[in-house]
């Protein structure tokens, strides 16, 4: 019993062994069918991926397409743009060109407006100068003053050689209008009376056509004295006086006058503070003003006969000396004032007075011989 009891379990192990494997053999037409719809899920898969990225491929040729399309409209443009302009020029060429030349025209027009305008204030100008040169000419010419000319180096250096310049030296010349005694004055200035052996020639008239140059006798005295023809004659205007006779190379000038202050004495002093030389106003013959005076006044000066008192002819005397000092310098004054000059002092002098005065002999009735010379030793010693 115990054996057909296994027995019969194992039929039945068997059997259910065998009907598994059945089973199985049966599940198996269905999973081919699973499998083969996985199979065709796939295939439709790679189908559908195929179409996509055809379909992607053709978007992109599309956009491509597109693009090349856009890129084409836009070159038309520009080739339509840049080739506009053109036609516009061609087109627009004739009011253009009668624009242009309306502008060029206007511009002209404008330009020589601005011209004649600079042109007109330039005459303007040139002509206000003019007057005012003018004016200033003739004011000068009122206040004695006469035109200058402005000498060149060249001029200069042979002015000093002409007159022997010599460095070291004080060089005074002494100019003023004919007849004025200079002659006489360089002669007392060197100690020496007219007629002296080398004294300078004296006269009436004008004895001097150039100017002379005198030495001073004394060695010790380096100084050098110049006669210097009278301004005022027919062959010296006195316009051109003072650079005619080269008067600019001088270190100092005596401006000599006798009966009264001239037009021509301004003159050299204008043009002495124009060269920056020192100038010294003189008037000479006070003795013989001076007795012209006292003749006036009544008391007959040295020329009166005996029977005047000698204190009367004495007091006479001194009151024309006085009056003579206080007018001379009052004469002066008024003169450099009215010629717009500074004003500067004037020295009379007498040659009779100063000549004894230069060898020492100091007579008591210098008026300004001493301050004269003193001025003049002052002013060698600058050089």
């Amino acid at each position: 019993m115990i054996g057909s009891d296994e027995n019969a379990r194992g039929s039945r192990k068997n059997s259910g062994v065998q009907k598994n494997a059945d089973a199985r053999q049966r599940k198996k037409p269905g999973t081919r069918r699973r499998q083969g719809g996985e199979r065709k899920k796939r295939h439709d898969g790679w189908k559908s991926c195929g179409a996509r990225q055809r379909s992607r491929g053709d978007a992109q040729k599309k956009k491509l397409d597109e693009g090349r399309k856009k890129e084409g409209e836009l070159k038309k443009n520009n080739d339509e743009l840049k080739s506009k302009p053109e036609g516009l020029k061609r087109n627009d060429a004739g009011p253009r060109k009668r624009d242009d030349r309306a502008e060029e025209e206007r511009q002209r027009r404008e330009r020589e407006q601005q011209k004649a305008e600079r042109a007109r204030q330039e005459a303007e100008r040139a002509a206000a100068e003019a007057r005012a040169q003018q004016e200033e000419a003739e004011r000068q010419l009122r206040a004695g003053a006469q035109p200058v000319i402005v000498p060149s180096l060249q001029q200069i250096r042979e002015a000093k050689q002409r007159f022997q310049y010599q460095d070291g030296y004080l060089h005074v010349a002494v100019g003023g209008i004919a007849g004025s005694g200079k002659s006489s004055l360089i002669n007392a200035l060197r100690g020496l009376r007219n007629g002296d052996p080398g004294a300078a020639q004296t006269g009436i008239v004008e004895t001097t056509s150039d100017i002379a140059r005198y030495p001073d006798p004394d060695p010790n005295k380096r100084i050098v004295w110049y006669d210097v023809p009278g301004a005022g004659t027919l062959s010296i205007p006195d316009w051109v006086y003072f650079t005619d006779q080269g008067l600019y190379v001088f270190d100092c000038i005596l401006v000599l006058f006798d009966a009264r202050f001239t037009a021509t004495d301004t003159a050299i002093l204008r043009n002495c503070a124009r060269f920056l030389i020192p100038a010294f106003v003189v008037r000479s013959k006070a003795r013989q003003h001076i007795r012209n005076l006292a003749r006036d006044i009544g008391g007959g000066g040295e020329d009166s006969d005996g029977e005047d008192e000698d204190g009367k002819a004495t007091a006479v005397m001194a009151r024309a000396r006085e009056q003579y000092v206080r007018e001379s310098r009052e004469s002066v004054s008024r003169n450099l004032e009215v010629a717009e000059l500074p004003q500067q002092r004037v020295y009379l002098v007498d040659k009779q007075t100063l000549a004894p005065l230069v060898k020492g002999q100091g007579p008591g009735d210098a008026i300004d011989e001493k301050d004269l010379l003193d001025a003049l030793s002052q002013e060698a010693r600058r050089k």
